[in-house]
């Protein structure tokens, strides 16, 4: 009976110091990116990072999309990120509520900025004062979370380049309004789509992953 308590008490322990994250968790950073720039695999190789390392972190359970837009190729219309995330409400890895919505994301009321938008681990990523600076977030999209209508290369290839091209990144650590530069999906395009070009302008190849269920 004493091993049995013990046990139980020790399962019981182990549930109760699970992160918020493993029942939470619907938003985060990634911690880390694909390693090989902008290549992220296409918009599925990015989806399959997200639910990696969502589940790594014990946020089971859960579809994790990745925050990107992709343009119109091969006789396939453009796709938008806003419409791959779902409804919300989003929360971080430390449960605060940073969106109530879509509408809510990408309005000036949303809570993204650098003391929330945490990776996975419940972390703050690097951003401006910091050594090295990586608040440049991939994205490809507009400000409004939809994606670019023009010729121009916004996305690196649709997330399967890491040399030519350019992708659109906002910047995590957002200071005040959501107009560029300070916005958190859409501040700038890259110098490139190699690893060592996304360094050299501030980021490391790290994207958004939101939950939609």
């Amino acid at each position: 009976m004493r091993l049995s308590a013990a046990i139980a008490f020790t399962v019981a322990l182990t549930c109760f110091a699970l992160p918020a994250a493993a029942q939470d968790m619907s938003f985060f950073i990634t911690s880390k990116g694909s390693g090989d720039g902008a290549n992220l695999g296409g918009l599925a190789g990015a989806d399959a990072h997200c639910q990696k390392l969502a589940d790594a972190a014990g946020a089971e359970g859960k579809t994790w999309m990745a925050y990107l837009s992709a343009g119109a190729s091969g006789g396939k219309s453009a796709v938008s990120a806003r419409d791959r995330i779902g409804k919300g409400p989003w929360y971080n890895a430390k449960g605060v509520r940073v969106a109530a919505d879509i509408d809510d994301l990408h309005s000036e009321n949303t809570k993204l900025g650098k003391e929330n938008s945490l990776n996975e681990m419940g972390k703050m990523v690097n951003g401006r004062g910091d050594s090295p600076n990586q608040h440049d977030i991939l994205t490809g999209s507009q400000l409004d979370g939809t994606a670019f209508t023009d010729d121009a290369d916004h996305t690196c290839g649709n997330w399967m380049s890491n040399g030519e091209g350019s992708a659109q990144v906002g910047h995590h650590d957002r200071q005040g309004g959501g107009q560029n530069p300070t916005s958190w999906n859409s501040a700038h395009g890259s110098r490139g789509c190699s690893q060592a070009n996304l360094v050299a302008t501030g980021g490391n190849g790290y994207f958004y992953c939101f939950a939609t269920n």
